[in-house]
């Protein structure tokens, strides 16, 4: 544990290295439970807590870095390299691929991105310059966390719907319907799917637990007020993000998968094993 109040700014106490290492140990609660009802992911929490740390620890340093040196090129590049990540780590949660997913994620989520961090750090916030590196990487942060998640889940939905769900389609084909009007409820449902996550975060904020940024800002000395401001904005920023992630990813998917002949292409899906 801290021995001292050691503030690194009003407000903050330090921590060590020593204080991660015993907060570390909490760990070991959720590998006593994996071992003692045989879950098997033992092994998977442990890689889990190590990349946490590894992971968080390298953008530590670089943060440190491009804070310092406030050059925009610099924060250009690192937001570059996190809607790539971003995109790359959505496609990777679907089972179900097709040619042409890789590019729709990576569309979707640049658009989303990019527009709903832009919308708050512009027009909501007035961050100037535009490219200052305490704002819009966070907050790029927090679209990109929340909006990759809603794609995986839009696209895992549709791709799979497509092809167990085909007899239904072309019923509805097959009586003159057109490829929208029969695949509409299965893009719809996709869709609601995607949004899932950040609708039940914003449905009990506050109420069971609080947000992390505005947790953070408190922590860190901020008026209570003032923090839960910074957190709606937030959340309706995340929500946004979310909202077309799923729905651009559900319309791509749903053209990827659909021909001009109004017939549903799911031969053109592969499985992923494992």
């Amino acid at each position: 544990m801290t021995s001292e109040a050691e503030l690194v700014s009003p407000g903050i106490i330090a921590l060590t290295w020593f204080d991660l290492a015993v907060a570390a140990s909490l760990i070991l609660v959720a590998a006593l439970v994996s071992l003692a009802l045989k879950l098997g992911i033992t092994s998977k929490i442990a890689v889990a807590a190590l990349r946490t740390t590894v992971q968080l620890s390298l953008v530590g340093l670089i943060l440190q870095w491009v804070f310092a040196l406030e050059r925009w090129y610099l924060v250009l590049a690192l937001l570059s390299s996190m809607i790539i990540n971003a995109g790359v780590a959505g496609v990777r949660r679907t089972q179900r691929r097709y040619g042409g997913i890789w590019t729709h994620g990576l569309f979707s989520i640049t658009v989303c991105g990019l527009i709903t961090t832009f919308v708050v750090t512009e027009l909501v916030i007035g961050v100037r310059p535009w490219w200052e590196p305490r704002y819009i990487i966070p907050l790029m942060g927090m679209v990109l966390g929340n909006a990759l998640t809603a794609l995986s889940l839009t696209l895992d939905r549709v791709t799979n719907d497509l092809e167990v769900r085909r007899a239904e389609v072309d019923s509805w084909l097959a009586l003159g319907a057109t490829k929208w009007e029969a695949a509409r409820p299965i893009v719809a449902d996709a869709i609601r799917t995607g949004m899932i996550p950040i609708i039940n975060t914003m449905s009990v904020a506050g109420i069971v637990a609080l947000p992390g940024m505005m947790t953070g800002q408190i922590l860190a000395g901020q008026p209570p007020m003032e923090a839960v401001m910074y957190q709606i904005v937030v959340m309706f920023m995340i929500a946004g993000a979310c909202a077309m992630a799923a729905l651009l990813s559900g319309l791509l998917a749903f053209r990827a998968l659909t021909t001009a002949r109004h017939q549903v292409a799911s031969h053109l899906l592969r499985k992923i094993d494992g």
